[in-house]
């Protein structure tokens, strides 16, 4: 009877082990989805730089669990044309990446960066090149701060494809512009950071993509005017359930759309839908196993294109105007005077500027901490900013206010000397005993 009696307790604790991983549900998914690094290696950087950055790149992607069918990563260099060191796929080990980023070599040239985004959406991260769909896609981009052509549109149109952006700046840079070109909230997509101190972000940012690799939530990606793909991860399993997606314009909650998938869907697509329209997504997982919360999202196509007669006639004759000045910001910063709680900020405009209503300057320590801000009237471009620590790396931004509402800025970083070290006060020495004190 002995083995018949361990047999059936056998089967009881399996049966109870499965029951019990059913309740959990289906394991949490490893990181998956395509890491693309966009370097700098235009002649705007130096040689010492570029080997500064390279190295940090190759910590990042080293200990990355990279794989056929899992995470892929690719770096691409930024020069007067796009260049790729290596694509998806190619390296199926993060010590291999690295050794291929060490190996790459700067390419110099000029800085176009806006060029390389295009090539990214077009050559690297659109499905039609053989990207993976509903897979999370991350860029991070190390760059000195500058770009000889537009950065802002081809890195929206990353964005809407549900591309998640980090953004490592090792020199001065528009940090508006970087702001607004980094994935929300900038406070954890954006770092400035000189370039010898760029391991000291390597463990916070690597943790930062890897979660971008594990999405928790419903999220949307590959916006366009008609349409999304919605992705989530794996909450349920085929035998544990299903799942009810609803759709409805916001501006019209009667107009709802439903849809109903299978407990082991992780993406759906929604077609048909209007431009520039807000849409309320709710996920509702089914399931007599646990109970789980449904996911709540808004999403909001993208504009659609004015297509030809869309007017109502042919357009007024205009007299010709002449152009308006260009509102551009600062054109230089220069950091001076640097004590330990108190440094001088200059600026130089653009030569053929507008003239600014005025300016503000904003400050604070780079490794964290509140931001100040200094107002600065039309006419002056200098200040003196106070109250600041010893021994301190800050980073501040000077922007230019225009009369037609527009800003303009320029950062740069500045550092603050170690204070002298305080004297330590005289001890007073006890008086001998049988001597009387003076007194005076």
């Amino acid at each position: 009877m002995l083995p018949w009696t361990a047999l059936g307790l056998a089967l009881s604790l399996r049966l109870a082990l499965a029951r019990s991983s059913a309740e959990r549900g289906p394991p949490a998914s490893a990181p998956r989805g395509d890491l693309m690094f966009l370097l700098d290696s235009s002649a705007s950087v130096s040689h010492y730089e570029f080997s500064r950055v390279r190295e940090f790149v190759g910590q990042l992607v080293a200990p990355l669990p990279l794989g056929t069918g899992a995470l892929r990563a690719s770096l691409v260099h930024v020069g007067s044309r796009p260049y790729t060191e290596f694509p998806f796929g190619q390296h199926s080990s993060g010590e291999a990446a690295q050794d291929a980023v060490r190996a790459s070599a700067q390419r110099m040239g000029d800085t176009h960066t806006g060029l390389a985004l295009v090539y990214a959406k077009e050559q690297l991260f659109a499905e039609a090149s053989g990207a993976r769909p509903g897979v999370p896609k991350v860029l991070v981009w190390v760059t000195d701060g500058g770009s000889s052509d537009p950065v802002g549109p081809p890195m929206q149109e990353l964005k809407d494809l549900g591309v998640t952006v980090f953004i490592v700046s090792t020199g001065r840079g528009n940090f508006l512009e970087l702001s607004a070109a980094a994935s929300a909230p900038a406070e954890k997509h954006l770092h400035f950071v000189d370039v010898d101190d760029l391991h000291i972000i390597v463990q916070e940012l690597r943790g930062s993509i890897l979660d971008a690799m594990r999405p928790q939530q419903l999220h949307a990606t590959e916006i366009t005017s008609s349409g999304f793909r919605l992705a989530w991860p794996p909450l349920l399993t085929a035998d544990s359930g299903y799942y009810v997606l609803e759709l409805v314009p916001s501006a019209q909650p009667g107009a709802a759309r439903r849809q109903q998938l299978p407990g082991n869907a992780t993406d759906w697509i929604w077609a048909g839908l209007d431009p520039d329209t807000d849409y309320d997504v709710a996920l509702v997982p089914e399931s007599n196993v646990r109970l789980l919360r449904p996911q709540n999202l808004r999403v909001r196509t993208r504009p659609g294109e004015a297509g030809p007669g869309s007017g109502a006639g042919p357009a007024p004759t205009q007299l010709a105007a002449l152009p308006a000045p260009e509102e551009a910001g600062p054109e230089r910063i220069v950091i001076s005077h640097a004590r330990p709680r108190s440094l001088r900020v200059s600026w130089a405009p653009a030569p053929g500027s507008a003239a600014a209503l005025g300016y503000h300057v904003q400050f604070g320590p780079l490794g964290g901490g509140e931001a100040q801000r200094v107002e600065v009237p039309a006419g002056r471009n200098c200040t003196t900013l106070q109250g600041l620590a010893p021994g301190t790396a800050y980073l501040v931004t000077v922007t230019a206010a225009f009369r037609s509402g527009r800003e303009s800025a320029l950062s740069a970083k500045a550092c603050t000397p170690d204070g002298p070290r305080p004297r330590p006060r005289p001890v007073p020495r006890a008086p001998t005993p049988g001597t009387a004190s003076r007194e005076p």
